[in-house]
């Protein structure tokens, strides 16, 4: 437990389970739109294509929208809000629970 006026020292990340599906880049999957509350959440073919057949998909996030690349995934946080990671930041920071 943290000392009252402590405010230097070594601190370990919580355990966290969080839910999560990775992006693949194509129009969302049905389960995807399914689990996203409709109203954070859009895609679009048009000047933000990332690559042919993939297309951008952007999350209404906490700091705002936030666009999901292929192969990112969308976490689902504690607080129920959403957001993309990277994969490699995602490998680094979770594993399966």
């Amino acid at each position: 437990m943290t000392q009252p006026n402590q405010t230097y020292g070594k601190y370990r990340k919580r355990p966290v389970v969080v839910e999560a599906m990775r992006y693949d880049g194509t129009e969302p999957s049905l389960e995807l739109r399914r689990w996203l509350p409709e109203r954070i959440w859009a895609f679009s073919t048009g000047p933000y294509v990332n690559a042919p057949g993939t297309m951008e998909f952007r999350i209404h996030t906490l700091e705002g929208w936030m666009t999901a690349n292929p192969g990112d995934w969308i976490i689902k946080g504690v607080e129920g809000e959403f957001y993309p990671c990277k994969p490699d930041i995602f490998e680094a920071t979770y594993e399966p629970a």
